[in-house]
């Protein structure tokens, strides 16, 4: 996630970045008229029954509601402003939970690595809505890879996607690498997205045969274009870097529920 989205995201809780200006307390940001007026506008919305749709812009029928911010951090000891900055660093760069928990020391806020966590999962869906609600369209040329990612101390793959514009399309976590997770992926990647134009795999062969069998099956048209190209799946490789230099100070997830919120955030 870049840091203009950072912001954006931000703004659509209600606040606005204060340039240059030391995080203390409750001044970690400041309301602006505009942000708020969009929180309010965020707030009616959700009372109607409709809100930001986090793949179609503008679409009233298809819109999801948002939870109202005051709901949303109810009953929390610690002031919003605090958990929006701690989630948002945690998503945004690689920290730790534990560089967290000093960083918010040299703050003067006392607050446990746990407590950070238990924000992440709680928070991060709903902050993800409000980031995403205005996502570009993904592009038609898909390069899928496949790379692997410890949970609970074991190995599982990590199947993804992005397209020419390194925009990633979806990912899918599963325990096995063979036919069925690479169907599974696919039918993912097009039920929330779009049907692709062309796919550039590697040399893995489950991932060819997948893709042949659905065709097949009529459950993705023949006129898809497969191809393998070690220069063109680059691209899909660069982005697993990404994702990993993300994870690698988490030494890994204890559950997949955990690895699935922290891996959209990265991805």
């Amino acid at each position: 996630m870049s840091v203009n989205e950072l912001h954006f995201g931000m703004e659509a809780l209600g606040y606005a970045v204060v340039a240059g200006k030391a995080p203390h307390g409750n001044d970690f940001f400041r309301p602006s008229r505009q942000s708020l007026a969009e929180l309010d506008q965020l707030r009616q919305a959700s009372l109607a029954g409709s809100g930001a749709n986090a793949r179609v812009a503008g679409d009233d029928e298809e819109m999801q509601p948002f939870v109202p911010i005051e709901e949303l951090f109810k009953g929390r000891h610690f002031d919003r402003q605090i958990i929006v900055l701690c989630v948002s660093w945690y998503t945004s760069f690689k920290l730790s939970l534990r560089d967290l928990v000093i960083m918010m020391a040299d703050r003067g806020i006392s607050v446990t690595h746990t407590t950070i966590l238990r924000w992440v999962q709680r928070y991060l869906p709903e902050f993800e809505k409000r980031w995403c609600r205005y996502p570009p369209p993904v592009g038609g040329s898909w390069r899928m890879d496949e790379t692997y990612i410890k949970v609970h101390g074991q190995w599982v793959y990590l199947y993804r996607a992005v397209d020419k514009a390194s925009q990633t399309v979806d990912f899918f976590l599963s325990r096995n690498r063979d036919v069925n997770p690479a169907k599974s992926f696919l039918r993912s990647a097009m039920m929330h997205t779009r049907v692709p134009v062309k796919i550039t795999l590697d040399a893995y062969a489950a991932s060819r045969r997948a893709v042949r069998e659905m065709k097949e099956d009529d459950e993705l048209p023949c006129r898809v274009k497969v191809r393998s190209s070690q220069h063109l799946n680059n691209l899909v490789e660069q982005d697993h870097r990404r994702v990993k230099q993300r994870i690698r100070p988490m030494l890994g997830f204890k559950r997949f529920d955990n690895a699935l919120v922290t891996i959209s955030e990265s991805s």
